[in-house]
């Protein structure tokens, strides 16, 4: 939906109508992956990745590979080849060696290029410090996401550089993964009404005092104040002031991502309670038109970290494979279970899918 003060695309790289949100093909779960050194992060997003249905209907039809140019890195390439791998595979679990070399060889340079920080101090990874991929330094699964998904979107852009923003939005990634959020700035001097748009491919929520997925998200619509050293800079009354800020989502995306912020800013501390969230999910209170029809998800990947900091740990996943049953997947082990197992985790990142 193209609203006021958003730039509708002089072209689009994947026709939305294309997107298949259901699995083309119907098997059995793939393989697991070892860890080769502290790697359990990579993992839980390449699988994670590997069960998004419409990122991977796309992967395994190679409509990239095809077509793509590129000498030297390419993330979707390297995603296309594991995402067959693992999915294709007899073995039980499988070594990511291409991934990591080839991470290895590129030392994650598109990765830092495109890695937009998250606030969250205490969790730098490890390619921002020392600006290059080493498989037994710990990393967190977040950050990776963040950064593959980036990386993949730029291969989208090979030899586009040139294009307006919007078009740039438009790649496969950005299809599936984005939306945009809406911020309604109100001027409580004159009253003015002022609209920003912000595309995003996750949502990071605040969950210290929430109890549920829900009421993180009650909070992170709520409306703001901007006073003291946030005031805002209004263009009618040319000064700064006091104003009242509501962020809503505006483009609701095929697949939502949210991360459960688990880290105390204060306290440099995991936080560890619990955050009660739904197999099913409807965005439409949050949206920047809560009235319309209900825009529902289904959840069908939970990333879980464990430990008492986030510095350290451990990570596994929960995915729900084509075949309609989910997974527990802690490295090598792929194991069968229940919904209620999946909901009673202590979740990290969340996958939801229209």
């Amino acid at each position: 939906v193209i609203s006021k003060g958003m730039t509708p695309p002089q072209k689009t790289f994947s026709p939305p109508e294309k997107i298949c949100m259901d699995w083309r093909q119907k098997r059995r779960p793939g393989a697991g992956l070892y860890n080769l050194g502290s790697t359990c992060y990579l993992n839980v997003i390449l699988q994670c990745l590997t069960y998004t249905p419409p990122l991977a209907n796309y992967l395994l039809s190679r409509q990239h590979s095809r077509f793509c140019d590129e000498q030297g890195f390419c993330m979707m390439c390297i995603m296309e080849a594991h995402v067959r791998k693992v999915l294709y595979s007899s073995a039980a679990a499988i070594r990511p060696r291409a991934v990591i070399r080839d991470l290895k060889c590129k030392q994650f340079q598109v990765l830092q290029e495109v890695f937009f920080p998250s606030g969250r101090g205490e969790l730098l990874t490890f390619f921002l410090v020392i600006g290059e991929f080493k498989p037994d330094i710990p990393g967190d699964a977040y950050e990776f996401l963040r950064c593959t998904l980036n990386a993949m979107h730029r291969a989208c852009l090979s030899g586009s550089s040139d294009l307006d923003i919007a078009s740039q939005e438009t790649t496969i990634i950005h299809q599936i993964f984005g939306g945009f959020l809406r911020s309604r700035v109100t001027c409580l001097s004159c009253k003015t009404v002022f609209d920003f748009f912000k595309v995003f491919l996750d949502v990071l929520l605040k969950i210290k005092g929430a109890s549920s997925l829900t009421t993180a998200l009650e909070d992170f619509v709520k409306p703001k104040h901007m006073d003291g050293r946030k005031l805002f800079k209004c263009s009618k009354c040319k000064k700064k002031v006091a104003a009242s800020k509501v962020v809503t989502v505006h483009n609701a995306p095929r697949v939502l991502t949210v991360c459960l912020g688990r880290a105390d800013h204060r306290s440099s501390r995991k936080l560890s309670q619990v955050v009660e969230y739904p197999e099913y999910l409807d965005l439409r209170p949050f949206m920047s038109d809560p009235a319309g029809e209900p825009i529902l998800y289904y959840l069908y990947a939970v990333v879980v970290h464990t430990g008492h900091t986030c510095l350290g740990g451990h990570f596994f996943c929960y995915t729900k494979a084509s075949n309609g049953q989910w997974y527990k997947m802690n490295d090598v082990s792929v194991d069968s279970c229940g919904i209620h197992a999946v909901l009673g985790q202590q979740a990290y990142l969340l996958f939801y899918a229209r």
